[in-house]
């Protein structure tokens, strides 16, 4: 399974960096990891901006890792499993270049319990603020995905919701394209009738049939009459009389629907390529 794609978007990666690099500042500063308070034997004033550049050049790593991912995932799918690699690397690299700058001002330390230290440190300083990030870009895209469905944006089959709006553009209705039925044109209204919890349920919208068609062009809900739009999920049976071609929907409280001779062949078709 890959991870959504929302996570190693550029717009996000670059949030992710940033929101990274802060709480690395933050957490180095209070709880003064890493044995950074033998850094520098200065002000705490002097040490933020000394450990502000080394934490930004140990968050290199994460950046250049981002912009690896970035084009790495226009190209290739990202599984859970090597996304978990991937944050794995940037520990471990994060981890040896704290290690070794620990090394370089105190060489009188064992270069072992450096790392060990290093790595412990280093994944709170990663996964913390990558676990706060993933939780908020899921409920982000959750609530960009709900706005849509609730303002009738984008395609009319997106997340399997039909957005119906009057003829002033006013979304009035949403029906879940598996419980629509049929649309039924009456003047300059349509009814749409649908299925919730197992009955049969319609409501009256002010639009023109075509206008409703041209919306739902990329849909299995097709125009089968002047007067009809059926959803072609819910026709079980398609047969013929000596009036013409009639349908069956899933239903039995609903009619009949007759399919004009102009769209026969169309139905037909689209009936048996399901």
């Amino acid at each position: 399974m890959n991870i959504p794609e929302y996570i190693s978007e550029k717009r996000n990666s670059v949030k992710l960096v940033v929101f990274t690099a802060l709480f690395a500042l933050v957490f180095i500063n209070i709880y003064k990891p890493f044995s950074s308070s033998s850094w520098y034997p200065v002000s705490e004033f002097l040490f933020f901006a000394y450990s502000s550049l080394i934490i930004l050049t140990g968050v290199l790593v994460v950046i250049i890792s981002r912009l690896v991912m970035y084009f790495y995932g226009k190209h290739h799918s990202i599984s859970y499993t090597k996304y978990a690699l991937w944050v794995f690397t940037e520990i471990l690299c994060m981890s040896l270049f704290y290690t070794l700058y620990t090394l370089s001002v105190n060489k009188e330390r064992d270069a072992i319990d450096i790392f060990e230290s290093s790595f412990v440190n280093t994944t709170l300083v990663i996964l913390l603020p990558y676990t706060v990030l993933w939780f908020y870009f899921g409920w982000k895209e959750s609530s960009m995905r709900l706005e849509r469905i609730i303002s009738g944006e984008g395609e009319a089959s997106t997340f399997g919701i039909i957005a119906f709006r009057d003829e002033k553009d006013v979304m009035r209705i949403s029906v879940h394209s598996k419980d629509l039925l049929y649309i039924e044109s009456a003047d300059n209204y349509v009814t749409i009738y649908y299925e919730n919890h197992g009955k049969l349920k319609k409501y009256l919208l002010r639009n023109r049939l075509k206008t409703i068609e041209n919306h739902l062009a990329d849909t299995n809900v097709v125009r089968c009459h002047r007067s009809y739009l059926v959803n072609l999920e819910r026709v079980k049976v398609v047969r013929r009389e000596k009036e013409g071609l009639f349908m069956e929907l899933d239903n039995e409280l609903v009619k009949d629907i007759q399919v004009s001779k102009s769209y026969s062949k169309k139905i037909s078709e689209k009936f048996l390529s399901r």
